[in-house]
């Protein structure tokens, strides 16, 4: 009964550190969402730059595995290269040695003072400002974390459950078993963190040696991979290609470090041993040289890593090309970089719609029948996207906070408004169509008039998008200007249309081809000022 009670303390103990790491990582999130943004920004093909993001990344949201997630989705989104993933991943697994540090802090018997930051941390937490209930999150989390390992370290005050602990474990103390014992208990728990605060804590209370700490961290390398081996199921190659690197960067240096310890067990127990440090700390650092060693010997071979896992995982030969090019589930675990993300999307709908506006133009104008299909084929991609989106949206708005709620909103308007641009190069196509059929053309007069309209909305596609782009509040009054002046343009063409009719210059049939295509002219020019103005306004339009 007393072990069956150990146990269920030590289980308790252990949930109680995962929430507290929950917490306090969507908290960090929260708050340096930002940052993050910058961080990510300055991706490139520098392995170092690579190794120091994601490093950085992970100290900030305390996750390795939400890191490494992030990251296969920005690979499969096409965002990150092959190259520079693996450079981020190797970080990823310097970041999350964190963690261990903190846990190795309970040696200091400091965990019943921490623990009265969940009683602050909650607190602040009613508060109605969003800093600070983030703040606060980060409090309780942090605290969480020492509440859960003193409730693990409490586990073994018990003589009787420590003396069964301790058989347990000279029985299976074979380094490929205890390897293995991390990599099993960490997969089940999907969190290298917990696994190493438990092994942190056992050791510090004496239910395992130094030498059965040390093996079992190795395997929770190992074991942390189960995560982003799971995420990238349904993915695309290169996001299966990552993991797989994520795979083997753990192995190869799991392998090193056996083949190391076992030739030279006593002279590197000896050594660690003689450390004037506790053994927590000893295990924390032994975590921290494991992943940094790891990333050096293998920082110059990432070419041939990346390589590796091309040939491993080759290109399927009916590979369906994906219209979405940044959104991917993987990044919802990190909102503030999925709202970066859906932006992007955005943005490549938005030149989708302009595309399909400029062509359709130039098949009513110019009577150029070439680009019928592809024009038909983005109106697809543009409904899909569009439909993507506002699912993607749906699923990032239930990890959101007020501010990007708030963004969520204004998106699902700004998406529709530019879906329904793709309807009006549709209906403008139409035109095109059933003008040919009749055999018949705009006057010179009239396409002198259709040209200047036309110019002008196009004006409004640039404006539009820089200012919901870099969010310039600055272009918002030309914006409205050019969409007045769309309006004037229009009653304009209708009244010079009807003069060119009376001194029999144009052709009465063409009265209905034409109001038509002014009309959904200047209908783009609605949903362009609409697009703009969301970034003021989360309904999207410029007169609320």
């Amino acid at each position: 009964m007393v072990i069956f009670n150990c146990i269920l303390a030590l289980l308790t103990g252990c949930g109680v550190f995962i929430i507290g790491m929950n917490m306090m990582s969507h908290a960090l999130e929260s708050v340096c969402g930002g940052t993050m943004k910058k961080i990510l920004s300055k991706i490139s093909n520098n392995r170092i730059l690579g190794v120091g993001i994601g490093a950085s990344v992970t100290a900030l949201i305390q996750s390795s595995s939400a890191t490494t997630v992030m990251v296969i989705g920005l690979v499969n989104a096409g965002v990150v290269t092959l190259f520079q993933a693996t450079a981020i991943i190797m970080g990823a697994n310097i970041g999350t040695t964190v963690t261990g540090i903190l846990a190795s802090f309970s040696s200091f018997n400091i965990s019943g003072y921490i623990s009265i930051l969940v009683f602050i941390g909650v607190f602040m937490m009613f508060i109605k400002k969003n800093k600070i209930k983030n703040i606060g999150s980060i409090l309780a989390g942090f605290g969480l974390i020492f509440v859960g390992l003193e409730l693990m370290s409490s586990s073994f005050n018990n003589e009787t459950v420590l003396s069964f602990f301790m058989n347990v474990f000279e029985k299976i103390n074979i380094s490929v078993l205890l390897i293995f014992f991390g990599i099993l208990f960490t997969a089940i728990l999907q969190s290298s963190s917990a696994m190493t605060g438990i092994v942190i804590v056992m050791a510090g209370g004496g239910a395992i040696s130094l030498e059965a700490a040390l093996f079992i961290i190795l395997g929770t390398n190992i074991g942390t991979c189960v995560t982003a081996l799971i995420s990238s199921i349904g993915a695309n190659p290169n996001a299966k290609r990552a993991s797989l690197i994520h795979l083997l960067f753990n192995v190869i240096g799991t392998l090193i470090f056996t083949i190391i310890l076992l030739i030279f067990k006593n002279p590197i127990i000896n050594f660690i041993d003689s450390l004037s440090i506790s053994i927590q700390f000893k295990i924390a650092l032994f975590h921290v040289v494991f992943n940094v060693v790891t990333t050096l010997l293998l920082l110059p071979f990432i070419k041939y890593l990346v390589n590796f896992a091309t040939i491993v995982i080759k290109e399927p030969h009916d590979e369906r090309v994906n219209s979405l090019k940044y959104i991917d589930k993987h990044l919802l675990i990190t909102p503030s970089v999925a709202a970066m993300q859906v932006k992007n999307e955005i943005l490549n709908m938005l030149y989708l719609s302009k595309i399909n506006f400029i062509d359709a133009y130039d098949c009513v104008v110019n009577g150029n029948t070439e680009n019928i299909e592809k024009i038909e084929k983005r109106e697809e991609d543009i409904d899909y996207i569009n439909n993507e989106i506002a699912k993607y949206l749906i699923s990032l708005s239930s990890n959101s906070d007020p501010a990007l709620e708030k963004k969520i909103g204004s998106y699902f308007h700004v998406i529709n408004d530019i879906e329904r641009i793709g309807d009006h190069a549709i209906n403008m196509l139409k035109v095109a169509s059933e003008m040919k059929n009749d055999d018949i053309i705009f006057s010179t007069s009239a396409n002198d008039d259709l040209n200047l309209i036309y110019n002008n909305v196009m004006e409004m596609f640039d404006v539009s998008k820089n200012v919901f782009e870099e969010s310039d509040t600055s272009k918002l009054k030309y914006l409205g200007e050019l969409e007045a002046k769309t309006d004037n343009m229009k009653k304009e063409m209708s009244a010079k249309h009807f003069v060119r009719l009376m001194k029999d210059s144009c052709k009465l049939e063409l009265t209905a081809y034409y109001t038509t295509l002014i009309s959904n002219i200047e209908r783009v020019g609605d949903h362009l000022v609409n697009i703009g103005y969301s970034i003021i306004n989360p309904t999207g339009t410029q007169n609320e």
